[in-house]
């Protein structure tokens, strides 16, 4: 199997398992004050299986990478992507009450750091066996901006007010299959990208 083919199948049904669970969570605590840390606890979830789908592929061409240590940083990351992706809404009526100039600068750094987040966390290990292994961020920010912007696409409509708890998640669900997909296979050009390129001998653990 292609390494492409072999990420992307991987890769999305590791980001669909993991995103199954804050789908659920975010469907029953909706506009609950226990919705970030309980969504932030879910993002761990989330990343850590869609690192651990990533790794199982990627540890095949780089056997001398720690699964334990992309496992625990994507984990980790996507618990941050919760936290800056939910931030505005949690805290609007403080953000709102600052010039307008502010929370508008605030949402950029925030959304720049949601994106990069991720691949950010992974590079940290990647470099170790990788030349120029910082394209992986841009890659990752690429892959996440496609995919956040498919489940926007496709959930926003669908989400009414009123809707019972299970149909909400439904719509997260099928909106997060979509997303999984579109990231897996932008991450999937990436990482063979960056290992096409890579320098055998870079494959060697770094101390």
């Amino acid at each position: 199997m292609s390494l492409l083919r072999d990420w992307t199948v991987s890769a999305t049904a590791g980001e669909f398992a993991g995103f199954l669970v804050p789908a659920v969570v975010g469907a029953v605590l909706f506009d609950s004050a226990a919705a970030l840390p309980a969504l932030m606890a879910a993002g761990v979830v989330e990343g850590s299986v869609l690192g651990w789908s990533q790794a199982r592929v990627l540890r095949r061409r780089l056997p001398a990478m720690s699964v334990r240590r992309w496992v625990l940083g994507t984990g980790v990351a996507a618990a941050c992507a919760y936290l800056l992706g939910m931030s505005p809404s949690t805290f609007h009526e403080t953000w709102s009450a600052w010039p307008m100039a502010l929370p508008i600068a605030l949402g950029v750094v925030f959304g720049v750091a949601l994106l990069a987040s991720i691949g950010f966390a992974q590079w940290l290990e990647l470099r170790r066996h990788v030349a120029r292994a910082g394209r992986w961020i841009v890659w990752t920010a690429a892959a996440w901006l496609a995919g956040l912007t498919v489940f926007l696409l496709v959930c926003t409509p669908l989400w009414q007010p009123g809707q019972p708890w299970w149909l909400v998640a439904a719509i997260g669900v099928l909106g997060g299959l979509l997303m999984a997909f579109v990231t897996a296979l932008v991450t999937g050009y990436g990482i063979r990208h960056l290992l096409a390129a890579k320098d055998p001998a870079a494959s060697v653990a770094r101390t």
